[in-house]
């Protein structure tokens, strides 16, 4: 995990994604250092400090620290690839033909809530448990990272409110971590989800994605792309979903098995069942703003900080 955002003059983050690669004129939110954006194709972007690395992001990067949203870019839950591939052979031997499973599994397993002990005598998937193996509807993923998104956000927002309270030391390190969080919940609020339909030649494709613009400038965009690779490029938006950012990301774990790779676009699908996976996609209940989500989107720092 790597530092993401820098304050600009006007004191309002930036991410590393919308700023291109070298010194900049950023600081950094935990200690007012400059940044350099460092955006290679190696580690994952990132600011790094201009001059020598402060404590506290020294720190968050040694012990991947850094606020982050639960189940968003990360769907091992915090496995290790012992534990991941048992989990992954549990589901292709049980979870697969939705059969009980009746070898005693690793222990963090159970302690993680991956799987749990049935009324009928064997250990099953919970919701959970299917999100590591890709097997989790998006409807059902919406329902368990939903809650999991506000919790943490309530945790850092009670944090900080201590650290006010008792006026700690580590209050501008709490206060820090809460505006980096509400920064990232922010992006994905403000994304749409969309799944477009594409005629390539002989080809069908499909490409998953979001955008705060019209999705007419996406779609001018993704037909200049494709442009480059194909003589004729047709394309039809099969659907919009507003608020949805924290889905696409899920979506393309759920279904790396039909990624369609062209050139360096990463974005495109082949299905072999595309009915089923739009299904999935149209189980979805629309997005109702929580109070406390339009908050982070009006950018309502203060009264987030001092709410009780």
């Amino acid at each position: 995990m790597w530092l993401k955002f820098g304050v600009s003059s006007d004191n309002a983050l930036v991410c590393i994604e919308d700023i291109p690669s070298g010194k900049t004129s950023l600081t950094c939110l935990y200690c007012g250092g400059g940044l350099t954006a460092k955006k290679g194709r190696v580690k994952e972007h990132h600011f790094a400090h201009t001059d020598t690395t402060c404590k506290p992001v020294a720190n968050r990067v040694a012990y991947r620290d850094f606020p982050a949203l639960p189940l968003y870019d990360n769907f091992n839950i915090q496995l290790s690839g012992k534990e991941l591939e048992e989990l992954k052979v549990f589901w292709l031997n049980y979870g697969v033909r939705n059969e009980g499973i009746f070898v005693k599994p690793s222990f963090k397993l159970i302690l993680s809530k991956l799987l749990a002990w049935n009324e009928g005598g064997f250990y099953e998937f919970t919701p959970l448990g299917k999100i590591p193996v890709g097997a989790l509807p998006l409807r059902l993923f919406n329902e368990v990272q939903e809650p999991s998104l506000l919790e943490k956000l309530a945790k850092l927002e009670q944090a900080a409110q201590r650290a006010q309270l008792i006026n700690s030391q580590y209050l501008s390190e709490k206060v820090a971590d809460l505006r980096i969080y509400r920064a990232l919940l922010k992006r994905i609020l403000l994304n749409n989800l969309y799944f477009l339909e594409i005629k390539v030649g002989r080809k069908l494709l499909h490409k998953i994605g979001v955008t705060k613009r019209p999705i007419e400038e996406r779609v001018m965009e993704v037909h200049r792309d494709l442009a480059a690779h194909y003589k004729r490029v047709d394309i039809q938006v099969l659907d919009v979903w507003k608020h949805r950012g924290n889905v696409e990301l899920y979506f393309k774990h759920r279904y790396k098995d039909f990624n369609y790779r062209i050139g360096s676009l990463t974005e495109y699908f082949r299905f072999t069942d595309v009915e089923a996976v739009l299904d999935d996609l149209r189980q979805m209940q629309p997005k109702v703003l929580e109070p406390v989500e339009m908050d982070v989107l009006e950018d309502n720092f203060i009264s987030s900080l001092c709410r009780h």
